[in-house]
C-alpha cells in the first residue's frame, strides 16, 4: 500500500488539486510555428520568441516558465518574449517538449 492509497483512506472526500505543471499544460497550442530569433542589442545577445496566436496571458505564463527554467532575465513586450542571452537551442527543446512547433530564425 503506497502513500496515495493511505491518504485516500484517511481523506475520502478530498480531491487532488492541480499542480502548477498541469496548470501550465493548458496553454493553447497553435498550427503556425513560434519564431525563435537571435539578435544583439547594445552588444549583448538576446533571444526573441514571437508568432504566438493564442491568449496574451498564456504567452506571459510561457515567458515566466522559460525564464525560471533557464534561470535568466527577460521580459514580455509587444507580444514578444525577450530572453537575455543566446538560449535558442534550450528554448527550442523546452517548447518542443510542450508540443509547440518552433522555427529557428537568424544566425
Amino acid at each position: 500500500m503506497d502513500l496515495e492509497d493511505q491518504l485516500k483512506k484517511l481523506f475520502p472526500e478530498h480531491t487532488a488539486e492541480e499542480t502548477p505543471e498541469e496548470a501550465t499544460s493548458n496553454i493553447w497550442l497553435q498550427d503556425d510555428p513560434i519564431l525563435c530569433k537571435y539578435e544583439k542589442r547594445k552588444g549583448k545577445p538576446i533571444t526573441i520568441l514571437e508568432g504566438y496566436t493564442g491568449a496574451t496571458e498564456d504567452f506571459k505564463l510561457l515567458a515566466k516558465e522559460l525564464k525560471t527554467k533557464l534561470s535568466v532575465g527577460g521580459s514580455f513586450k509587444d507580444d514578444k518574449i525577450i530572453i537575455q542571452g543566446d538560449y535558442r537551442d534550450k528554448i527550442m527543446v523546452l517548447l518542443k517538449e510542450k508540443g509547440f512547433a518552433v522555427k529557428r530564425v537568424g544566425g
